[in-house]
């Protein structure tokens, strides 16, 4: 396959357009800190974004998951034969591809994770918590670091932890919703620690005091992984950390409104009002990047290695884009906060529409594409 490395994508503008519509109505949180990325880097993201929904969708909430998997996977395999199926986010993705060589297995263990969703796995021990996550968000943290130039293993692999530990929070926001649904992703082993059978409980999801303190538990998890991912995002570009920072911080933001509500999601979703929002973002432009530079060389969680390893294997590092992405950031903070604060107001009227039309927000869980 021959990869041209020395301009940024060229999108087909139909296509990219149909990318941002999937994304306007879809992730919040991933749309508001999407503005603070480079133009390019937003680009990319949101093109990525926009297949890795349609995959969840068509796997999880179709009628033959099966028949779904193989639809996504024939179509995976067109985009990389450089003939991508009649649908926007593929050719989209196809150009992605071949501009930034993204390995192909990433993208099978992101499909692969979906797959897991639609079979209703449950999880025993937190291990197997973090290879679904690794698989549902750790491949999007490690597409992210390879789209923003970066190859070297330590900051792969704190990306692959910031996407894991984003997926924490979110299966810690949703623990109701996700039973409602017949499922559970808290370890189950954690659960019968506290006197829970996980199948008992799913017939009758409670909040009770046992699972609280299995949300509380995984949330602490979270926290130590969202620590490990902030001295990779020091080391990534500069015009791309404060996007990457403002979305650890509106995600880490969830997992606050949780422990306000004294662990209990399952009697409601929690989710992040706009002036929050708009408070944290602030938090996240302001504030000096923390020193823990001392976390960036720890090893990957070993359900992230192999995305660490195909990384660094993957064709030798951008030069040109990475240089690009490199230089100041043009925009003032000013403008940058002004950007943001508007999309966030926009969200929070849909969001309001939402509830007034459906009665809630509906069932979502997945980071890579949902949250």
């Amino acid at each position: 396959m021959k990869t041209n490395y020395s301009s940024q994508p060229a999108f087909v503008d139909t296509d990219l357009n149909a990318c941002k519509a999937t994304l306007n109505h879809g992730s919040r949180s991933f749309l508001a800190a999407s503005r603070l990325l480079p133009v390019e880097m937003r680009d990319a993201a949101t093109v990525l974004y926009a297949f890795c929904r349609e995959a969840d969708d068509l796997i999880d909430l179709g009628d033959d998951p099966d028949a779904a998997l193989c639809n996504i996977t024939s179509r995976i395999d067109a985009l990389y034969a450089g003939e991508p199926k009649a649908f926007a986010a593929d050719r989209a993705l196809s150009t992605l591809v071949q501009d930034y060589a993204l390995p192909r297995e990433l993208l099978d263990g992101l499909v692969e994770g979906f797959a897991w969703d639609a079979s209703d796995r449950k999880y025993a021990t937190l291990d197997q918590v973090h290879a679904y996550a690794s698989r549902v968000a750790g491949t999007v943290g490690a597409m992210m670091a390879l789209l923003m130039g970066a190859r070297e293993p330590d900051v792969v692999a704190r990306a692959c932890d910031l996407g894991v530990a984003m997926q924490l929070t979110n299966i810690c926001r949703d623990v109701g919703e996700d039973a409602q649904a017949g499922r559970c992703y808290l370890p189950s082993d954690w659960l019968l620690e506290e006197g829970v059978d996980v199948n008992q409980w799913l017939a009758n999801p409670q909040p009770l005091p046992g699972v609280r303190r299995v949300v509380s538990r995984l949330l602490n998890q979270a926290d130590l992984l969202y620590a490990r991912a902030d001295s990779g995002i020091s080391a990534l570009p500069r015009s791309c950390q404060r996007g990457i920072r403002a979305a650890r911080v509106l995600y880490a933001g969830i997992g606050d409104i949780v422990v306000e509500r004294n662990y209990d999601s399952v009697s409601s979703r929690a989710f992040v009002p706009a002036s929050r929002k708009a408070a944290l973002l602030g938090r996240a432009l302001l504030m000096p990047a923390p020193d823990n530079k001392h976390l960036l060389g720890l090893e990957p969680l070993p359900e992230t290695l192999l995305w660490v390893r195909v990384i660094e294997n993957t064709a030798p590092q951008i030069e040109s884009r990475a240089t690009a992405l490199s230089k100041p950031v043009a925009s003032s903070l000013g403008q940058e906060v002004e950007s943001v604060l508007s999309i966030i107001e926009q969200l929070e009227r849909h969001r309001r529409f939402d509830l007034q039309s459906n009665g809630k927000i509906p069932a979502v869980h997945t980071m890579a594409v949902r949250a």
